[in-house]
């Protein structure tokens, strides 16, 4: 695989739409949150990449149940190419999975951006979304692999800690990235309005950094609440997607939810 970079596409739209999924803390479900959400924009004729951008601490083999033999790590070192690494998933997607011990790139060198870049160049055009799921916190790594996307989701929930951490990854977003409008998914709500509530109480907070100087304002937009749902659990102890073995339980039809709004807001801008 050559690393010399192709010319840039006319317009940053060209082919997928690309999404970061990140979080401010581990362990508030945002690698569930990315294979259902895929799975849900497969099941709507979407062509879906996931690609696992948490190299340090790769997870998304162990969601999906998957034993890849060929991963990220392989094409970094050219014993692959990245057609042999994209690999279907369960749920009607594709993925593209960094699987462990790639721990040497999990920090941010000249190389390991190129070879990021170079990945999303080639897939954009084969796909109609790539999900990153990027780590959780504000690593150099976490950054750049959400700086590459059009547009981020951060998953939190109602824990007071993890409100806490997303606030600061939000903040780091539109201070640094200068981004302007990042959607928020709030997983295991415990009542119907509490996203709402949570990204109003986020968003007042927020403003006060990044919303006083004219022509400077962010929206923390709530893309949906996914319910605290005990299916969620079978579905993760099962490592299944929830979105297959659970179709009709409250957590997946919030997923489903999600795609739609997904859907429906990237048709309005076009």
């Amino acid at each position: 695989m050559s690393m010399t970079t192709a010319p840039a596409a006319t317009s940053t739209r060209a082919g997928a739409r690309t999404l970061a999924i990140t979080s401010g803390k581990g362990g508030v479900g945002k690698t569930f949150v990315t294979a259902n959400l895929a799975a849900a924009l497969a099941a709507r004729g979407e062509r879906v990449l996931v690609l696992d951008a948490d190299l340090g601490l790769a997870n998304l083999d162990v969601v999906l149940n998957l034993h890849p033999k060929l991963t990220l790590h392989d094409v970094f070192t050219e014993r692959a190419t990245l057609e042999q690494a994209i690999l279907p998933a369960p749920g009607g997607f594709h993925v593209l999975l960094a699987g462990s011990g790639m721990v040497e790139y999990s920090r941010l060198t000249p190389d390991v951006r190129d070879k990021l870049l170079h990945i999303l160049e080639v897939v954009r055009p084969r796909f109609d979304y790539v999900l990153l799921d990027t780590g959780a916190g504000i690593s150099d790594v976490v950054l750049f692999a959400v700086s590459m996307a059009h547009d981020v989701v951060v998953v939190a929930t109602p824990e007071p800690t993890s409100l806490t951490d997303a606030y600061a990854t939000i903040k780091v977003l539109a201070t640094q990235q200068d981004r302007r409008h990042v959607y928020l998914v709030v997983n295991q709500a415990n009542r119907p309005g509490e996203g709402k509530l949570i990204c109003g109480q986020l968003q007042q907070v927020l403003q006060r950094f990044v919303g006083p100087t004219p022509g400077h304002t962010f929206k923390l937009e709530l893309l949906g609440e996914v319910k605290n749902d005990q299916m969620v659990r079978q579905a993760v102890l099962k490592r299944q997607l929830l979105l297959e073995h659970y179709p009709g339980c409250d957590a997946a039809q919030s997923i489903r939810g999600l795609a739609s709004k997904l859907l429906e807001q990237h048709a309005a801008h076009h």
